[in-house]
């Protein structure tokens, strides 16, 4: 009897450990590297202005986003067992358009199509729970810029187009886990991010810029890290 206590504590204490043994592994490391993929939808926030009232062409103003994909590299702090400081330069492939709306037959007098690569550079706080069997969930938050390389706001034909300044400042937020594997860390993160700066170029010219106050920028992302 004693004999099979023994042998079931000892079943106990080495399950215990399996169940954790590879995040013990990998949190001996002060800090790591990565890469990431990510699917985005990134849309506009467009603020109508006073103009748009007197407008007789423009009856209405939408934001159609459009899919994107993200590549970039992962640099992570550890910085006590909780936390993490995280620094992710990324190349960010991006598609939003503006629709206007008018008073003729289809509804739609014009669409903006505005097509971007920016170059981002997230700067992440990680909060991380306790671990249970190889898994953490963790929270992240943080502020981003990017610029956008393929901007078409300085092109010839941008005197007849609504512009977008290529510079974007933003907060993100988001969730996630990690799966520890012997070798690596995979970890599915989903965040979203809102842009605090107005990307409106201002044209007086133009009637489609006159109708807008300001324009925000907002992206969901799903991303997919593999870390080690």
């Amino acid at each position: 009897m004693l004999t099979s206590l023994i042998l079931a504590a000892q079943m106990i204490q080495a399950q215990g450990s399996k169940g954790n043994y590879n995040y013990l592994d990998m949190n001996l490391k002060q800090y790591y590297f990565g890469i990431t993929l990510a699917y985005n939808s990134s849309d506009y926030r467009p603020f109508r202005s006073k103009s748009f009232l007197e407008s007789s062409n423009i009856t209405g103003i939408e934001s159609i986003s459009g899919p994107g994909f993200n590549l970039g590299i992962v640099t992570n702090l550890k910085v006590g067992e909780d936390f993490d400081l995280r620094l992710l330069p990324t190349l960010s492939f991006a598609e939003r358009n503006i629709q206007y709306n008018g008073n003729n037959t289809s509804g739609i007098m014009n669409t903006r199509k505005v097509e971007s690569v920016f170059v981002e550079i997230p700067f992440h706080v990680r909060y991380k729970s306790r671990p249970y069997n190889d898994m953490r969930l963790f929270v992240i938050a943080g502020v981003k810029y990017g610029f956008d390389v393929a901007s078409d706001s300085r092109t010839r034909q941008a005197d007849e187009l609504v512009k977008i300044s290529p510079v974007d400042f933003s907060v993100e937020s988001g969730f996630g886990a990690q799966f520890f594997f012997p070798y690596f860390i995979f970890s599915p993160e989903f965040k979203v991010s809102f842009g605090m700066n107005n990307i409106l170029l201002y044209d007086n010219r133009l009637e489609e810029s006159k109708v807008l106050e300001k324009i925000l920028s907002r992206t969901f992302t799903l991303s997919f890290h593999f870390e080690g």
